[in-house]
């Protein structure tokens, strides 16, 4: 197969995956970061009923419009009404009623006077700045929803602001999809746990940890399937574990040219349809991609550990939205900003380089990490928030210049 573009791969990969249909209810309190899967309505309207925006006075209109600091027109204080109180009373003419932020307005009361433009007297209050307009300062019920119309459409994800929606319109618990289940595996006879003694030519496997918070992070389940030794034998068992486990199977490792590179070769025998084998992207160019009948997709990430993240901020993060239910276009969030420092590729490929977006004076700069920009330097890849993009056949852009970056 030949070596594709970012862009193709992308298309690729997102025509493969199929969003979950399986769904299951929860509490509202455990949904979220989860997927809403049926559309949520409401029997009431949003306000609940009138209410007021502000600490002042229920009045009626018509009542004081006429007003002024050098007239001001005097009320009967009747009643008083603070939140959470069904006040069963009608305020006629020549009346009004103190009332707090969130009170229920009675029957007759049309307007709000906000407390600063009042002056109370004992029982009775003197208005001394007419409202603007009928209704001022006063929340009318249904003016932000009507009871029956669409609150929140499947594919939505929930967070703060919709959880707090889901609990005005008393879903205590809401139907989302099921998790996607990812399959994680590490290949290579170098690969150790981090409690085990490191010894000479060996490496602690971090891209199953690194795999594992961004599977959590976007929502997955991990399946951990720990490190495989170059066995052919032994990758085959897992791949076949994984594959019939899991929506996703991603492997790191052995999909490179090697002699110890059998990846390619198992998913073939085992009747994947590989689709992809290399991208053009630095870091990330061993890429391989294949689909199983059963649904399952498998990411044969490379083994460095920069360029497995790399893969998956790029690529998989995006499979997964679709996988999850998640609405929209599935498009990396990209944005334009002024490069802090020199940033260079040989061209070839489209290159990622890792660094940190930050907020100067005003204004959002990308600034790459410290160090080499190394696909096995793990080490600085720390704090790192964006991916600073140059196409192919750019080979450098100058401090100050605008660069796009990729937004983690």
């Amino acid at each position: 197969m030949t070596m594709i573009s970012v862009q193709q791969a992308q298309t690729i990969i997102l025509q493969l995956v199929a969003a979950l249909q399986e769904t299951e209810t929860i509490d509202l309190e455990e949904a979220t970061g989860r997927i809403l899967a049926e559309p949520v309505s409401s029997a009431w309207d949003f306000p609940y009923w009138d209410n007021s925006a502000m600490d002042g006075y229920g009045v009626r209109f018509e009542d004081v419009q006429q007003c002024s600091l050098e007239h001001p027109i005097t009320l009967d204080i009747i009643t008083e009404i603070s939140a959470g109180i069904n006040p069963k009373i009608l305020i006629q003419s020549g009346e009004a009623c103190r009332i707090f932020t969130g009170g229920m307005l009675p029957d007759g009361v049309d307007t709000i006077i906000m407390q600063e433009n009042t002056c109370k007297q004992g029982k009775k209050v003197m208005i001394l700045s007419p409202p603007k307009y009928p209704g001022e300062f006063v929340r009318k019920k249904g003016n932000f929803y009507q009871a029956g119309d669409i609150l929140l459409r499947p594919g939505v994800k929930i967070n703060e602001p919709e959880i707090a929606i889901l609990a005005t319109a008393q879903c205590s618990t809401v139907t989302v999809y099921r998790r996607p289940r990812v399959a994680i595996l590490s290949t290579g006879n170098e690969l150790i746990t981090p409690t085990e003694r490191l010894q000479p030519g060996q490496i602690v496997d971090s891209n199953q940890y690194a795999l594992k918070a961004f599977i959590v992070k976007n929502g997955g389940i991990p399946i951990s399937l720990g490190i495989v030794k170059d066995d052919p034998d032994l990758i085959e068992q897992k791949i076949i574990e994984g594959i019939k486990t899991a929506d996703f199977v991603l492997s790191t490792g052995g999909v490179s040219v090697g002699d110890y590179d059998y990846i390619e070769k198992i998913l073939d025998e085992l009747g994947g349809k590989i689709e992809i084998n290399r991208v053009a992207m630095k870091p990330g160019k061993p890429l391989t991609v294949a689909k199983f009948d059963n649904g399952c997709v498998y990411f044969g990430l490379p083994g460095n550990p920069v360029s497995a993240l790399v893969s998956c901020w790029r690529l998989v993060k995006l499979a997964l939205d679709k996988l999850s239910g998640i609405k929209g276009d599935y498009k990396p969030t990209l944005i334009t900003v002024t490069s802090h420092n020199d940033l260079s590729s040989n061209g070839q490929r489209e290159t990622y380089i890792w660094g940190q977006l930050k907020l100067t004076n005003g204004e959002y700069g990308f600034t790459s990490a410290k160090g080499s920009q190394n696909s096995a330097n793990l080490i600085n890849l720390g704090l790192t928030n964006a991916l600073a993009i140059l196409p192919i056949g750019v080979t450098t852009i100058k401090q100050g210049e605008l660069v796009k970056v990729l937004a983690l």
